[in-house]
């Protein structure tokens, strides 16, 4: 990947010169809340052209400098070049990498959830693998988590389960790990032992700052409260401390019941509903530019981003990127960040449009 066709100064520059005679309008704070989104996203544009623009500047110095000292058999100006030549180089790798978070909520904490598919048992098996896969990422990374909320199968493994990760880039990393996951395996569930397939869905948001407008209006909401579960559905709270939260126009449905009281279950589940429906809000916008991009967007559970095959053979395979690894037991143990990667520069590099 080139830095700097990745990064267009040109066109950043562009967006600061816009963003500046923005905010010398006389209306400009007028709605305090944009204005604020406005001048972070300008300052942050500045200091990292700057960067690049002294980069730039750097590495033709050193260009220069190093062309000279070969001219006059300077070795030892030379070897400083190619020292700091090596410095500059490592600071761009850096940048690189960093660019692959270059979204507007990147490096904000995600909000993640799991839920087990069709399948039974298994998929509900296979939804707690996945979540004991990113709890143990999120260890390695040195993240923050909070199982916010969790729903117990009756046999084993989750219905679904929601956490909060927190984090630099929380987001910026686990939104690589959006859609369905297929494991196929022999089932320890089975009596006769046969190899079943199993699908889990994971959704990833950003945990959205209070001045991110989303608008829900609270007659559209259907508020329940009911005791808290554990394994096996049964109730480990004589009170009714859990919420559930309805957002009738769409159907969305999420709870809380991690925390002691009913007020802290709600504003959690709150927070969780507001990412929602921002996240489905963006992938409307989505569709539509695809859409009219004469992109094709197909969507349901039979679109799977990655399967994790352990029966006939070993493999973990991201369909997105045709990445494969053999080692499945190391992936299910957290080892995705490679993956992850994998498939956010694919993204970064891929032309708006491409089919």
């Amino acid at each position: 990947m080139n830095s700097w066709s990745v990064f267009d100064i040109a066109a950043k520059e562009k967006e600061i010169a816009q963003l500046s005679k923005e905010s010398e309008a006389p209306d400009f704070w007028d709605d305090p809340i944009a204005a604020k989104r406005k001048m972070q996203r300008l300052n942050d544009l500045r200091e990292e052209t700057a960067w690049w623009r002294y980069a730039e500047s750097h590495a033709a110095d050193l260009l220069g400098l190093y062309e000279l000292a070969a001219e006059d058999g300077d070795e030892t100006t030379m070897r400083q070049v190619a020292e700091e030549a090596d410095r500059l180089a490592q600071s761009l790798e850096r940048k690189e990498f960093l660019l692959l978070f270059s979204g507007e909520y990147d490096r904000s904490d995600a909000l993640l959830s799991v839920h087990a598919g069709a399948g039974g048992t298994d998929s509900q098996d296979w939804a707690q693998m996945l979540l004991r896969m990113y709890l143990r990422w999120a260890e390695r990374q040195g993240f923050k988590t909070e199982v916010l909320d969790i729903m117990h199968g009756e046999e084993a493994g989750i219905k679904s389960a929601t956490v909060l990760v927190s984090g630099d880039y929380a987001y910026g990393y686990l939104k690589a790990e959006k859609g369905v996951h297929r494991l196929v395996r022999l089932s320890p569930f089975d009596a006769a032992h046969r190899r079943h397939t199993s699908f889990a869905l994971v959704e990833v948001m950003p945990d959205l700052d209070e001045d991110v407008e989303v608008d829900i209006n609270p007659d559209d909401l259907r508020i329940d409260v009911f005791r808290s579960s554990g394994a096996g559905g049964q109730n480990v709270q004589k009170n009714s401390t859990a919420v559930r939260i309805t957002h009738l126009p769409t159907g969305i449905v999420v709870s809380c019941q991690n925390e002691r009281s009913q007020l802290q279950n709600k504003e959690v589940a709150m927070r969780i509903l507001r990412a929602r429906l921002w996240d489905l809000e963006m992938q409307k916008r989505e569709e539509e530019q695809a859409r009219l991009k004469g992109k094709h967007v197909e969507a349901g559970w039979g679109n799977q981003i990655r399967s994790y095959v352990l029966h006939p053979y070993h493999m973990v395979k991201d369909h997105r990127t045709e990445v494969e690894v053999g080692n499945v037991d190391s992936v299910l143990d957290g080892d995705i960040t490679d993956l992850m990667i994998a498939y956010l520069k694919q993204s970064i590099a891929e032309p708006a449009g491409t089919p």
